[in-house]
Order: C-alpha cells, then sequence, then structure tokens
C-alpha cells in the first residue's frame, strides 16, 4: 500500500496500490484516458499517528475482484496538509497533463541564487493566490505561519516563481501562461510596493490564477512548511537538467 499527499489541484490523502508513477498518470489522466490535470503530490514514507483511519485503508486498499489493483482510497479531503509530518514526505512529483511524472528529492533550504530583494509566490495548497513579497522562502513561511498574525496557517506549500523583465515579455523565454493575463502593470506595480516599503512582507497580486500556473514558471523549487516541523525543498531541474535527464516530461511540460 502506498501513501499520497496530493497538493494540487485539490487536497487530499490518498492509499494506492499503484507505484508513484502508475498512480500519477492515473490521477492525470483517468482509467479511460479522458481526463486531463496537471497534479503536485509527495508520497509518505509511513503511517503516522491517529488522524487517520489506516485500519480502514489497509482493509480497503486491497486487489478488486479481478486481481487488477485498488487505484484510490481517500481517507482525507479537508486540513489534510497540516496533520503531516514533514518527516513522513518522501519525493514529489509533478504530473503533466498526459500523466507523465517528474520525480522530485526534498533537500533543506537554502538561500535564493539570485536576490532581487522581492520575490514572488505562487500558493498551492491549503491556500491558492499568487504574492509578492520583501522575503526569501524559509522567513516567508515562518511569516505565513506565525499563529501571533492576524492571518496564518498551520501549513503551507507553495513555490518560488520566476521573475521577468515585465516591460520586456517578448525577450522572457518560455515561462509558461502566468504572465499572459494582461495584468503587467498591476504586477510590476506591486513589485514597486513592497520596494518602497521594506516592512511589507506580502502583496496579494491574484487571487485565483491556478490555471495559469505552468511548471515552466517554478524558479528555486517548492516549498513544504509547517508550524511545528520548519521548512523543506523540492528544488526545480533546471532546463538543461530536464532536457538531458527527463526529456520526455519536459516535452510534454512545454520546456521545449
Amino acid at each position: 500500500m502506498h501513501i499520497y499527499l496530493m497538493v494540487s489541484p485539490t487536497e487530499a490523502l490518498i492509499t494506492s496500490m499503484l507505484e508513484s508513477h502508475e498512480f500519477g498518470a492515473y490521477m492525470a489522466t483517468g482509467s479511460r484516458k479522458t481526463a486531463a490535470e496537471q497534479l503536485v503530490f509527495a508520497e509518505l514514507t509511513q503511517e503516522f499517528g491517529s488522524d487517520f483511519d489506516w485500519e480502514y485503508a489497509r482493509r480497503s486498499c486491497v486487489p478488486h475482484p479481478d486481481g487488477s489493483p485498488k487505484h484510490s482510497v481517500y481517507l482525507g479531503v479537508y486540513r489534510v496538509l497540516e496533520r503531516i509530518p514533514l518527516d513522513v514526505l518522501g519525493n514529489l512529483y509533478l504530473v503533466t497533463m498526459d500523466g507523465r511524472c517528474l520525480e522530485i528529492a526534498k533537500e533543506p533550504v537554502s538561500p535564493p541564487l539570485y536576490w532581487k530583494g522581492y520575490a514572488l509566490y505562487k500558493e498551492l495548497c491549503p491556500v491558492t493566490p499568487l504574492v509578492a513579497s520583501s522575503l526569501p522562502p524559509e522567513p516567508f513561511s515562518r511569516y505565513l505561519l506565525d499563529p501571533t498574525n492576524h492571518i496564518s496557517v498551520p501549513a503551507i506549500v507553495f513555490a518560488d516563481v520566476k521573475i521577468i523583465d515585465l516591460g520586456n515579455m517578448e525577450h522572457t523565454g518560455n515561462v509558461g501562461g502566468l504572465y499572459d493575463h494582461g495584468g503587467q502593470e498591476h504586477m510590476q506595480s506591486c513589485f514597486e510596493e513592497i520596494k518602497r516599503h521594506p516592512g511589507k512582507r506580502s502583496k496579494t497580486i491574484d487571487r485565483s490564477c491556478s490555471n495559469r500556473f505552468s511548471y515552466q514558471s517554478i524558479g528555486q523549487g517548492i516549498f513544504f512548511a509547517r508550524h511545528k516541523d520548519g521548512i523543506i525543498c523540492y528544488p526545480m531541474p533546471d532546463k538543461e537538467a530536464i532536457r538531458k535527464y527527463h526529456y520526455e516530461w519536459g516535452r510534454s511540460a512545454n520546456f521545449h
């Protein structure tokens, strides 16, 4: 039995008899290959705690009468992320709409290589806005998770997003559709506000841009943070590594 934490496009804890790449293909395309959905999930390394009914999972996640594997047994679809300790997270999988998976191992968080004094983050779970921030990923996560703040969350998954030259859109390269919605002036004004007011930690740019978020726009990586546990990073391979080691996935994800 495998245990998977889905964080995008929805939040869920799912057990399955399918190996991770088979599970990703099944969830993205469906059993009859009629669905088409980009999704992000992590495999968990073990059962944990008593918040979820592991006995039900073991009893239900068994082969069908014809011997075919059980594809999915849902253990939770609400407030799941906050109940998952970071130390049980295994590898992360970025799945394209045709079911191809990119597998990424977790690493400790390192400082950004090219810090502009501000950042762009796409929050993925449990909330999903696009935000500008004056904080690098680790302090940004601490700010979001701080229960003494007026608004906070107990856990968060977010992606660092590449920041392009908004005044030179024709020469930005392939960064997906995140910047193609005609809101460049608004985004630039949010960055300018962050720079003018160093004490301002974040500024919401878009409350609902999930359908425009693509893997090409990911910069440093995807981060999982939990108030009790800290933060970990799944670093995004660069374009050259994707072309060399993950060519079919990169083609499916429109990297080349």
